[in-house]
């Protein structure tokens, strides 16, 4: 593993704790920068409360989205015309087409304030990237690789499960991590329809003129996608090896 690896994934996510749970960390960077705001830090809720529900935000849409599209993915794949493969590329790419914000506009009246709204948009915009990956991974695999396994009498299930899956994963994953870091900078919107997470902060800042709370949201949201992104790198690193 590349000392740069191992370095992001202990650094980012100790940084991220580090500022989230000591509300004294927080007015001490923040006060340095912005010396003239009385107000530093977002007063409703801890940052620590923000960043646990903007963890499980993101990691239903993204468990669900990682789901779907990698059923479409395979569909797309295994479907024998190029029709099933045309048609999951073009529901996968309308999906993403819509802004979350729009879709979270669009739902809020059906489904209500708070998480259902946001999870949908999140769900929508994170499922391209797996559709995506999902079809290159399996589209990558060798032919001779197959014929291989054809070769000493492996029936489809175990040719799938055995060979073409464990060769498409690295790839699949990677689908996975941009879902996820997505996934973690969009779901800052959900603030706008009362699902919290660290956009509450960011909202509140730009309501406020404030932005130290600006500041203190968006730096939070960027060192969690960092953590992700990196984390989501160390399992790569363990696929391919």
């Amino acid at each position: 593993m590349k000392a740069s690896r191992l370095v992001s994934v202990f650094a980012f996510p100790a940084l991220l704790i580090l500022f989230t749970a000591f509300p004294a960390v927080q007015e001490l960077l923040l006060g340095s920068l912005f010396p003239g705001n009385e107000e530093l830090i977002y007063p409703r809720s801890s940052l620590l409360q923000l960043l646990s529900t903007h963890l499980v935000l993101t990691a239903i849409s993204t468990a669900a989205a990682t789901a779907a599209g990698f059923l479409l993915g395979l569909f797309a794949y295994l479907e024998p015309s190029g029709a099933g493969r045309r048609s999951v590329a073009g529901l996968s790419g309308v999906a993403q087409t819509f802004p979350p914000a729009a879709v979270i506009a669009l739902a809020v009246p059906a489904l209500g304030f708070g998480a259902p709204p946001v999870l949908l948009a999140l769900f929508l915009y994170g499922m391209l990237p797996v559709v995506v990956n999902t079809t290159k991974g399996f589209d990558s695999v060798s032919p001779r690789v197959l014929e291989a396994a054809r070769g000493v009498g492996m029936n489809r299930i175990r040719q799938f499960s055995l060979v073409e899956f464990p060769l498409a994963l690295p790839v699949i994953l990677a689908g996975v991590r941009i879902s996820a870091v997505i996934n973690v900078g969009t779901a800052a919107i959900g603030a706008v329809a009362g699902a919290g997470g660290l956009g509450a902060p960011i909202i509140a800042g730009l309501v406020r003129f404030n932005p130290a709370l600006v500041l203190q949201g968006a730096l939070a949201t960027a060192l969690l996608a960092l953590s992700i992104d990196a984390a989501f790198g160390l399992i790569a690193d363990k696929t391919r090896t």
